[in-house]
């Protein structure tokens, strides 16, 4: 987000599938080693929930649960950008939403919560309440409950109205609006667009592809550098398919 704002969990948790840097996608969460880096990162209000407890071991199984919420909520991000196209590394492969919703609903319940107000100090802070979820059972279960919690709580919040499928090229990102004229989620995406925008004004189509990094014949981003450009997915997802960069 360019806006310098705090990203949420539940955006943090879709972008852990992006753009590689090389004309390729990466998931961040394709390891147990890349979970447990990535959870150490989380910011936000799952910095003081189960996501730091001393106690979480972090094995496949949880890596397992991660990605199968992480397919809900991107389904259900698709679901809030509609009619609007939903990121390209979701085509063909989203998660119908209804069984997102029963997924997502599922995971939030998996532990029980408590409300805990914070007041900090100085003259204009306000008290917040947060959720977190009751430090008692099982620490991925918590860690998996506190996610599903974020992504429930911004899909149901204000944000949801601005949430939008960078269209840069090769991206495969989600961020909310910070301003009414964001079309890309960062900069380099902005400066990436522009460039395949002036060379297809300039020089057509095709030198257009080649700038952006794509080699497509009929729009689909099937781009140049195989097997890069098309990474498939780890291969616990029950909705397998492959994860196209555009």
């Amino acid at each position: 987000m360019e806006s310098g704002a705090e990203p949420s969990a539940a955006l943090a948790l879709v972008n852990t599938v992006r753009h590689d840097g090389a004309g390729g996608v990466t998931d961040d969460l394709a390891t147990v080693g890349g979970t447990a880096e990535w959870l150490d990162g989380l910011p936000g209000p799952l910095a003081g929930d189960s996501a730091t407890d001393a106690a979480l071991v972090v094995d496949d199984r949880l890596r397992q649960d991660i990605v199968a919420l992480r397919q809900a909520v991107r389904a259900l991000f698709a679901r809030a950008l509609a009619p609007g196209p939903a990121s390209p590394a979701d085509a063909g492969r989203l998660m119908p939403a209804d069984r997102a919703l029963e997924l997502l609903n599922a995971a939030a319940a998996r532990t029980p919560v408590v409300p805990r107000l914070d007041w900090p100090d100085g003259p204009d802070a306000v008290p917040v309440v947060r959720t977190l979820s009751a430090k008692h059972g099982d620490p991925g279960a918590r860690t998996v409950a506190a996610l599903a919690r974020a992504a429930v709580d911004f899909l149901a919040g204000p944000e949801r109205a601005r949430l939008r499928a960078c269209t840069a090229p090769r991206c495969v990102r989600y961020f909310v609006k910070s301003h009414g004229r964001q079309e890309w989620c960062k900069t380099s995406c902005g400066n990436r667009a522009r460039a395949a925008r002036h060379y297809r004004l300039h020089h057509g189509p095709a030198d257009a592809d080649r700038v952006d990094g794509t080699d497509r014949a009929d729009g689909a981003g099937t781009g140049p550098r195989s097997p890069a450009t098309a990474t498939p997915p780890p291969p616990d997802c029950p909705h397998a398919g492959p994860v196209v960069s555009e």
